[in-house]
């Protein structure tokens, strides 16, 4: 058995709660930090005699979810309240009605939807996992902020399988690459998805996954010095007409390696889109397209662009509210090289997703897409007589379509545009 230093684990559960303070995304007023203080203290009284099957502390997951929460979704601190809580109602006696007692209704609502989700989920049958997929999706009735700590929860979930069952790893992972890692893709959440993604990737075929892992580590260095190579170069030209940036070098996921050799039937050798660069720079909102196309052209000053792989979501950007010029060029040695192009707000709706563009909306009256997508989406969940498990196929295939949904009686179609 092992033996457990409670001072020690005490103080590293200090840290942890410093730390969501710290990274938050969001400014925390004293209200904010009064709140979250609050939600840790219940969490903890709540969860002090429970444990992970790993041994440790079970108040270190719903922490590691508050801080997923807090940086790298951006909610703010009913978000971060709401994640510190989510398993209290389940796991422990509190009540959702304790909640709203000791804090407010929207807080309540928000630990009350995630309660459903997560008991729903322990169902094993598949047409009632379907069915309970529908339910959960349509918290985004009440609050869409349901759906993304819920998000936030399996994402953390993913990272520390390591002690479950073969049998469960696999399962949870299915689900993940099934229902979780699309869904985060849609609100936007690109980082999250990648994560789930590999992670699922991981888990569903472990073999394959330590191959690519394994050729990355080896190749690393030459990829290193191949994007140097080219980022010397643009820094030049950038620098020589006075443009604010950061040029980062991103190698592409492990799943879209994956995918790519499956789909191209090649090898990992044969994958040479393996990398991307990513140039950020600064501009005010009346210069961010000219500043784009200016840095477009510096680009392909240097290197040959291929016009059909060209993907301009600044003019017209994704339904999500992604957007970036996205241009393949051929680099050195004769090798494609993406090179994506994003201003500091485009960039920063890129990474934090549904948050960043209602922080970025100022109050704007006009729809966005993701908007549009939402409401088309309570009204499918509201009205589709269809069985649950097509219901959640045709979910599934439309989240990463760019569509329109039309309620027709009591079916809805996809047109992709």
């Amino acid at each position: 058995m092992i033996e457990i230093d409670i001072e020690k684990e005490n103080k590293a559960i200090a840290q942890e709660y410093k730390e969501l303070l710290r990274i938050s995304y969001q400014t925390l007023t004293p209200e904010d930090k009064k709140l979250i203080r609050k939600a840790f203290d219940v969490a903890v009284e709540a969860h002090k005699d429970q444990r992970r099957k790993s041994g440790e502390a079970y108040i270190f997951h719903p922490i590691a979810v508050a801080k997923i929460v807090a940086s790298e979704i951006g909610l703010g601190a009913t978000s971060i309240a709401a994640a510190l809580m989510h398993d209290v109602v389940e796991d422990t006696p509190t009540t959702v009605k304790d909640i709203e007692r000791m804090f407010n209704p929207k807080v309540a609502q928000l630990v009350e939807g995630l309660t459903k989700i997560s008991l729903v989920q322990k169902d094993m049958n598949v047409s009632m996992q379907a069915e309970n997929f529908r339910k959960m999706l349509l918290t985004l009735n009440d609050d869409v902020r349901v759906i993304l700590i819920k998000i936030a929860d399996r994402l953390h979930n993913m990272q520390t399988m390591e002690s479950m069952d073969d049998y469960k790893q696999v399962k949870i992972a299915s689900e993940t690459l099934y229902i979780y890692a699309p869904l985060a893709h849609r609100l936007g959440l690109y980082n999250i998805k990648t994560k789930l993604e590999d992670l699922g990737l991981k888990y569903t075929e472990p073999a394959i996954f330590k191959d690519i892992v394994s050729k990355i580590k080896e190749t690393k260095e030459e990829q290193d010095a191949y994007i140097k190579d080219i980022s010397d170069i643009i820094k030049t030209s950038l620098d020589a007409e006075g443009v604010e940036y950061i040029i980062k070098g991103r190698p592409k996921s492990i799943y879209s390696i994956r995918r790519k050799m499956k789909a191209q039937n090649v090898s990992f050798d044969e994958v040479y889109d393996k990398f991307a660069l990513r140039i950020v720079y600064k501009s005010n909102p009346h210069d961010e397209k000219f500043l784009a196309w200016k840095i477009y052209s510096i680009v392909t000053d240097h290197y040959r662009p291929s016009p059909s792989r060209l993907r301009d979501w600044i003019s017209s950007p994704k339904s999500t509210g992604y957007e970036a010029l996205h241009i393949t060029v051929m680099g050195p040695k004769g090798r494609w090289v993406e090179i994506q192009v994003r201003s500091e707000r485009m960039d920063e709706i890129a990474e934090k997703g549904y948050a960043a563009h209602y922080k970025y909306k100022n109050g704007a009256t006009e729809e966005s897409g993701l908007d549009v997508w939402l409401n088309l989406l309570k009204e499918a969940l509201e009205n589709s007589e269809s069985s649950a498990v097509d219901f959640v196929e045709d979910f599934k295939m439309n989240l990463y379509s760019k569509e329109i949904y039309i309620g027709l009686a009591e079916k809805v179609f996809s047109i992709f545009i």
